[in-house]
């Protein structure tokens, strides 16, 4: 355990074909070091597809490696998430198979956090009002909220196993 403390966070697989689902829960077991036993439920938005959620506890920056060792099956869709803690800002990671990876900071709240550095450079780079406009909205994860909220909705009220980092 790291000296700032542990943390908490939830992956939610929205996504994946049946045979992929035993290799997501040996990187999520592998990542946290603790069993991954999730409860895939049929996921309406893709028939043949299979989805889970799972909490997890361990320390600042998990949410990174849970999504670096997830990413690894590009046919599958998930995010996951971080809350701040002590020093950290949360993360929020966002698959999807078209689109790949996007991440982004959060507040304590949940929103997402942009860099003054970020803005700057948007606003050098934009031509017009319509080109920073869809640059703030890729900052802010627009194209993936757009990809997976079909998939987010189909798993309301799905069940949510907690995992615990070991030692």
């Amino acid at each position: 355990m790291s000296a700032r403390g542990n943390t908490r966070g939830v992956v939610y697989v929205h996504s994946s074909p049946a045979a992929v689902c035993p290799h997501v829960e040996w990187a999520i077991s592998g990542t946290l070091g603790a069993r991954a036993d999730l409860q895939w439920t049929a996921q309406p938005a893709s028939p043949g597809q299979l989805r889970a959620e799972c909490g997890w506890s361990a320390e600042p920056g998990t949410a990174g490696k849970l999504a670096a060792a997830l990413k690894a099956w590009p046919m599958i869709r998930f995010e996951v998430t971080e809350e701040p803690s002590p020093g950290v800002d949360g993360e929020r990671f966002c698959y999807a198979p078209t689109l790949g990876l996007w991440r982004a900071r959060t507040s304590a709240n949940g929103d997402i956090v942009v860099g003054e550095d970020q803005l700057r450079a948007l606003a050098t780079a934009a031509r017009a009002g319509e080109s920073f406009a869809h640059s703030v909205d890729e900052l802010l994860g627009a194209s993936w909220d757009a990809a997976l909220e079909p998939y987010r909705r189909a798993g309301d009220g799905a069940p949510v196993t907690w995992l615990h980092r070991v030692g």
